[in-house]
């Protein structure tokens, strides 16, 4: 999830699904997404994706190092803020932004009162906007998964600018059964009226990172499927 939604002439491919995320996630999605990072009562179907979720969230907690004083962290499509409050009582100064301004809302709200030595910064807008500054570490969980390749790889260039130690995302695995279901517009049923995930092929994805993303190497990778939750992991560390 990445500003508000603003139309104009000349937008990108990612400026308009950006601002359709920014409208689903604001209201279609708000409550249900509120519920599914809250310890409220959800279906069968959605108690998988929060479990899914979870254990990514500690996949991509386990790539960060322990001790993250001084260091500064950007959590890009911190949605609830779930990411941004465990970054922070390692120590990391987090800047926790969000496409959906509501859900942003709700994160300053769960905010503990103590964190620590952390600190966080909650910003409604585009997680590409260069006037959030430099960072150490970039995550991006489940933030870039309605993007096509393209733009998912465009994305991690423009943040790769400002990061200087690690970049870790997430994407959509492209299985037979995914892709079949991406093809026929079913991956989410249409009364959501949700933007649609969009499968990419790992081997294909790992060869634009090699080609289109210099001086950054994949050091680890994990896929993590929990019913109907099923996401792919991905590190990028300064190499070369």
């Amino acid at each position: 999830m990445a500003s508000s939604a603003i139309h104009h002439s000349g937008a990108t491919p990612y400026d308009l699904n950006r601002d359709r995320l920014a409208t689903y996630f604001d209201s279609t999605a708000q409550k249900a997404w509120i519920d599914l990072t809250s310890d409220a009562p959800v279906s069968g179907v959605r108690a998988t994706v929060r479990a899914g979720r979870e254990a990514m969230r500690n996949t991509l907690l386990s790539w960060l190092p322990d001790d993250l004083r001084r260091t500064r962290v950007l959590d890009a499509g911190c949605g609830t803020g779930a990411f941004s409050v465990e970054a922070a009582c390692r120590g990391a100064e987090v800047t926790g932004v969000d496409v959906a301004g509501g859900l942003v809302d709700v994160a300053r709200r769960r905010e503990p009162s103590f964190i620590g030595h952390g600190k966080i910064r909650w910003h409604a807008g585009d997680m590409l906007d260069p006037a959030f500054g430099s960072f150490s570490h970039v995550v991006a969980m489940d933030s870039l998964i309605h993007y096509r390749e393209a733009d998912l790889i465009a994305a991690l260039a423009k943040l790769g600018e400002r990061t200087s130690h690690s970049m870790l995302f997430t994407f959509v695995p492209r299985t037979p059964l995914l892709f079949a279901m991406y093809q026929t517009g079913k991956l989410f049923p249409r009364s959501d009226r949700s933007p649609s995930l969009v499968p990419i092929a790992e081997a294909r994805l790992i060869s634009r990172i090699a080609g289109d993303l210099p001086g950054w190497c994949i050091a680890r990778s994990k896929r993590i499927s929990s019913g109907f939750y099923t996401s792919h992991a991905l590190e990028l560390v300064r190499c070369g």
